[in-house]
């Protein structure tokens, strides 16, 4: 008992909020990958027994689940909780009927993402009408450089911004094994991201998967900055490079549609050409 009390960090807030810290230290150990009661204890820093009771009360309650060979991970009660955060975004409320919108328009599987450090993660993915796979989903993170929701994140970044965030992407592929054989030279790359910046709009040219191509545009808030972007994606087939062009008026449309929800405006007061819907292939 000693050692315990020696061990376990002591505070002077109110009753039960130790435990409940400790028990959201918890799930968070075992988001980032901690599977035993030794790994999860040296990751909040309790004891043994401290550990066992906490996660036992959280696997009763289902907010953990202790998996045969693979350990703890996050049980049904968090994954339902997360659902319902995300619906209750703001963001993704606001965007979602135009997303809808978009992808029925398209048939293509439709993302809305944000910046998170050098990832984009993404809040929204509506999967699109040809039965199409592809890596990207809901809660996932890939590098901002090379996707093009991550691109059109990028369009207000400074050009050191730009060096060091392919940099970053190269490194995050090599790390997963995934690099793609279509990532440019890096001055390719930054020529083709001042044309986009100049354009509005950002293209993926299977930098990021192989196969799949998409087009890109920024979400702005009140204060013109960017907040989100979103993306048009499809495999090479139903994405040729000349259908690339024709899609983004409408995917700059939607964009600036959920843009003037968050209170944004363009800054002559127009909005995108009418008749954008008509001017792409199916």
């Amino acid at each position: 008992m000693g050692q315990e009390t020696r061990t376990e960090k002591t505070t002077d807030t109110p009753a039960g909020t130790q435990t409940l810290l400790r028990g959201l230290a918890v799930i968070e150990a075992v988001s980032r990958g901690a599977r035993s009661l030794p790994a999860i204890g040296a990751a909040i820093g309790c004891t043994r027994s401290t550990t066992h009771r906490l996660v036992s009360a959280l696997v009763h309650e289902d907010f953990l689940k202790q998996v045969p060979g693979a350990g703890l991970v996050l049980g049904s009660r968090l994954i339902a909780l997360g659902y319902q955060a995300r619906d209750q975004l703001p963001l993704v409320s606001v965007a979602r009927p135009a997303l809808d919108a978009l992808a029925l328009l398209t048939q293509d599987t439709v993302h809305l993402g944000v910046v998170e450090g050098e990832e984009v993660f993404y809040l929204d993915k509506l999967p699109g009408r040809r039965g199409l796979e592809m890596r990207s989903r809901i809660g996932h993170r890939m590098p901002l450089a090379f996707t093009g929701v991550g691109k059109a994140l990028m369009l207000d970044m400074e050009e050191a911004d730009w060096r060091r965030l392919y940099d970053s992407g190269l490194a995050w592929h090599r790390q997963a094994g995934s690099l793609p054989a279509q990532v440019p030279p890096l001055a390719d790359y930054l020529a083709r991201l001042k044309d986009y910046a100049v354009q509005g709009c950002a293209f993926d040219l299977e930098e990021n998967e192989m196969g799949i191509r998409c087009v890109a545009a920024p979400v702005r808030d009140a204060s013109g900055a960017v907040a989100a972007a979103i993306s048009v994606a499809s495999a090479v087939p139903y994405m040729p490079l000349d259908r690339l062009p024709q899609l983004r008026p409408v995917v700059m449309e939607t964009a600036a549609a959920i843009s003037r929800e968050l209170g944004w405006f363009p800054p002559d007061g127009r909005d995108a050409p009418d008749g954008v819907s008509d001017r792409f292939g199916r």
